[in-house]
């Protein structure tokens, strides 16, 4: 069976690429696209969705951003299973930061010129202080087209979804994006921030091997 894997905002495999997958599993990793100008969530979902094969059973998994994109994914073409990472289930457990931008709607207003390349590397660094033993961040962040960046804070802000009790999540107990608070995660990864795929692949790996049986 194939797993379709997409990774979070800005990030490719990179940040996924320690991970251990059942052996009797295909992965395939869906990479992120370049919205078109103006294009909506839901035309944007369609275009990513066509690259899933549902002539046969399928897995989602999803890592932040991409734990989003695989909710409004699986709703379009159902999977066996679902499991999101770093992420969250329903715009319920969005963080207040998030839910501010929601409300205030800075995200639509915020110049493009801003998510620049210098930008990103400042983004970068300051991940890195919070995953200080992770000297690969900036080599995550991979995905840098100014629209594309700011197409997404924009989607992630106002995101509206009803939470599927079927998605399996997991998380971090150390994570600021989507603070464990909030969600009421299938399994906790302890001292686990946001990078915790990248850091803790190894608990990380036992837990994927017992869900995608």
């Amino acid at each position: 069976m194939k797993i379709y894997v997409v990774s979070g905002l800005g990030a490719d495999f990179k940040v996924l690429e320690k991970l251990k997958f059942p052996e009797q599993h295909e992965v395939v990793f869906i990479d992120w696209m370049i919205p078109n100008l103006n294009e909506s969530f839901a035309d944007y979902v369609g275009r990513m969705a066509e690259k899933i094969d549902t002539s046969e059973p399928f897995y989602l998994l999803g890592y932040s951003f991409g734990g989003i994109m695989v909710q409004e994914l699986n709703a379009l073409k159902p999977a066996e299973k679902v499991v999101i990472m770093g992420s969250i289930k329903s715009d319920k457990e969005k963080s207040r930061l998030i839910k501010m931008g929601e409300v205030t709607r800075i995200p639509k207003y915020l110049p493009i010129r801003l998510f620049n390349d210098q930008t990103s590397v400042f983004y970068t660094r300051l991940r890195k202080f919070f995953d200080p033993k992770n000297p690969k961040v900036i080599e995550y962040f991979q995905v840098r087209d100014p629209y594309y960046l700011k197409w997404s804070v924009e989607r992630i802000s106002e995101w509206k979804f009803e939470e599927n009790p079927n998605v399996i999540q997991i998380l971090g107990d150390r994570d600021i994006v989507f603070p464990i608070k909030n969600s009421k995660p299938n399994y906790i990864i302890k001292g686990g921030t946001h990078l915790f795929p990248a850091t803790k692949y190894k608990e990380v790996s036992t837990l994927l091997h017992e869900i995608f049986i």
